[in-house]
């Protein structure tokens, strides 16, 4: 009998996506891939129909061919788009992991915290530097402001980090209960959300200010966001795959988008939004995974805070937190 693997699937039954776990055959890794079997995988709100997960830690249990920059038994982080791929997915016993898209979990840094890191700090990543989202320019940091909209999000805490790390002046905004968070990650300027001079405020710490990231990606996130840049053309990223909730935005506001899926060397398709691959992309990420293990290592990049749920049968308790909205300043693991 073939070996398999234990799955957390959704599956459509009476016409109702339902999650069940089932048996697959061990994925087997292609060129440039590992097979990993997982330790830990966070939670991530995505399509029906496959397998979930897309951030995991796990051990290198067996190597394709041309792999270079991982050994079998490494301890590593990945990231895999859980539900594009049917038989792939984090919620796994096995999966597969790109090479160039995962790092080596660095001694000291606790396995569960790890599986926090990948997809929130490839997403800051290309925001920040992609040539089709901010594109800003890592040799001319200094003195350069950039507008974190949603500092305590995941993704906000991964951007102030390697925004301030890479030189950047982090503006960000967030509840008062997380100020000093986002302080601890590198924010310069620290602003209450709620106050009603925000925007005012934001511009008077960060004068010229031409750069804004939005990590929430709401009906009034962007727009919002968006009158900080007061009279001076600039830029906006957001979160939302297809520029979505950003039609108010001002006028002088050019806007794009990030797909953190883009780090891999291959198309993607999101609904009806259609992204070809991209192999610039692809090498900032590569880049990112590769510095990640020394960042980590030296502190210098603090993963999110964690609450860990044990076994795959947890899975539906953690959606449901996220559909609560009660999770802030930290991700929920699952250690499988």
């Amino acid at each position: 009998m073939a070996a398999t693997s234990n799955t957390l699937i959704v599956r459509t039954r009476s016409g109702e996506p339902q999650l069940v776990q089932e048996r697959l055959p061990l994925p087997i890794p292609g060129k440039g891939q590992v097979q990993v079997k997982s330790k830990a995988s966070i939670k991530m709100p995505l399509a029906m129909w496959a397998v979930l997960g897309c951030d995991f830690v796990g051990e290198v249990t067996k190597l394709g061919e041309g792999v270079t920059r991982l050994a079998k038994g490494d301890i590593i982080a990945r990231l895999i788009w859980g539900g594009e791929i049917p038989s792939l997915g984090g919620y796994s016993e096995y999966t597969i992991a790109d090479q160039n898209i995962s790092f080596k979990v660095p001694k000291g840094i606790i396995r569960e915290q790890a599986s926090t890191v990948p997809l929130a700090a490839a997403t800051a990543w290309l925001a920040l530097f992609s040539k089709d989202c901010l594109n800003l320019d890592r040799s001319k940091a200094a003195g350069t402001s950039v507008l974190v909209w949603g500092g305590s999000s995941s993704v906000g805490l991964y951007t102030i980090q390697l925004a301030s790390l890479c030189g950047f002046d982090v503006v960000t905004i967030c509840s008062p209960h997380n100020a000093d968070l986002v302080r601890s990650c590198g924010a310069k300027h620290v602003f209450d959300y709620n106050d009603a001079k925000v925007i005012e405020k934001i511009q008077e710490a960060a004068p010229g200010l031409k750069h804004i990231f939005d990590t929430i990606g709401n009906t009034s996130s962007s727009s919002i966001s968006s009158r900080a840049l007061g009279d001076r053309q600039g830029h906006l990223c957001t979160v939302r795959p297809g520029k979505a909730n950003t039609e108010q935005v001002t006028s002088n506001t050019n806007v794009t988008d990030v797909l953190v899926w883009t780090a891999f060397l291959k198309d993607h398709r999101y609904a009806h939004f259609y992204w070809p691959a991209h192999k610039e992309d692809h090498r900032l990420s590569s880049e990112l995974f590769e510095k990640l293990p020394l960042w980590l290592e030296q502190g210098k990049i603090q993963p999110n805070k964690s609450k860990v749920l044990h076994g795959l049968d947890l899975v539906p308790e953690g959606f449901q937190e996220y559909r609560d909205g009660v999770i802030s300043a930290y991700k929920i693991v699952y250690e499988l």
